[in-house]
């Protein structure tokens, strides 16, 4: 009897472990398998929004993001700066974040280096869509016409959205 109770705190003991690591650790930067679990913790110091969001463009890497509300999970997104906010895009699939953007929850808090801003996100649509993507794009080395891997939409096709400081 002794033996089952240990075993079963010995399981609770590693389910929160677990549990703990996970919290700490995510996201992971991948897109496949555990790659795509989203985080908790987004971390960096929150900060008042620049002037010109381009001062960040050397910055190397995705940048992290959560969303305002519950679930409120830490996710990497590719990006580029413009002088009056951030441009991040995703493929056109349904994904969670982008369909929460879309339905109007739209706040979220993004972290760039060791600074997290307070932002709120628009889709982008018709012409500007393309110049936006483009700069994208151009930012990751790829043309509008690549697809990042195989099965995967041209970029052209992306969902592109704005992030500017909260009003």
């Amino acid at each position: 009897m002794a033996s089952v109770r240990n075993i079963s705190v010995a399981a609770g003991i590693l389910i929160i472990l677990i549990l703990f690591g996970w919290i700490f650790t995510a996201p992971y930067l991948s897109n496949q398998g555990l790659g795509r679990t989203p985080g908790l913790i987004i971390g960096g110091t929150l900060t008042d929004a620049p002037a010109d969001f381009t001062i960040h463009n050397d910055l190397r890497g995705p940048l992290k993001f959560k969303l305002e509300g519950f679930p409120s999970m830490v996710n990497y997104l590719s990006w580029v700066a413009l002088e009056d906010g951030i441009v991040t895009a995703t493929r056109p699939d349904g994904g969670y974040w982008g369909e929460r953007v879309k339905a109007g929850s739209n706040k979220a808090w993004l972290r760039l280096g060791d600074n997290t801003y307070k932002m709120q996100a628009v889709q982008i649509t018709g012409a500007q869509h393309l110049e936006m993507m483009g700069q994208w794009a151009a930012k990751s080395g790829r043309t509008l016409d690549e697809a990042v891997y195989e099965g995967s939409e041209p970029l052209r096709e992306w969902e592109v959205f704005f992030w500017t400081p909260e009003q």
